[in-house]
């Protein structure tokens, strides 16, 4: 199970291409071996409030938070979450030569005994 939440600010809605995005980390995760894909989740969510720095600026920003099971080896975690930032700044590299942006990922783990799920997209995946 590996779930993505992006976090963006409103202003990136025309030239950021969230959705392309959503694709892309996904593949970066099946790809690893790691996750199962029907456990693979990503989301977008626009803010149109928000304030950076000084609020002076159109300044921009993307902030992922990663959030997988816990007992994967730790290198593994470590070299998925670059994996994952690494695709992040390739998808928004045309934009941060225009404008001021900050990106950021924080990958967490989190205990199988406080997560309930009920997912018959797995079965779909077995079936090849």
């Amino acid at each position: 199970m590996a779930h993505l939440i992006f976090e963006y600010s409103g202003n990136l809605a025309q030239e950021g291409d969230m959705p392309g995005l959503l694709r892309e980390v996904n593949r970066v995760l099946i790809d690893t071996g790691l996750f199962p894909p029907g456990g693979i989740r990503s989301r977008a969510l626009r803010l149109d409030e928000y304030c950076v720095a000084e609020g002076d600026h159109d300044d921009a920003f993307v902030h992922a938070t990663v959030k997988i099971g816990a007992g994967r080896d730790p290198q593994a975690v470590r070299d998925t979450a670059q994996a994952l930032f690494d695709a992040m700044k390739r998808h928004f590299d045309p934009v941060f030569q225009r404008r001021t942006l900050a990106l950021s990922l924080e990958l967490s783990e989190f205990s199988e005994a406080g997560t309930l799920k009920h997912n018959n997209i797995h079965a779909r995946y077995a079936k090849h």
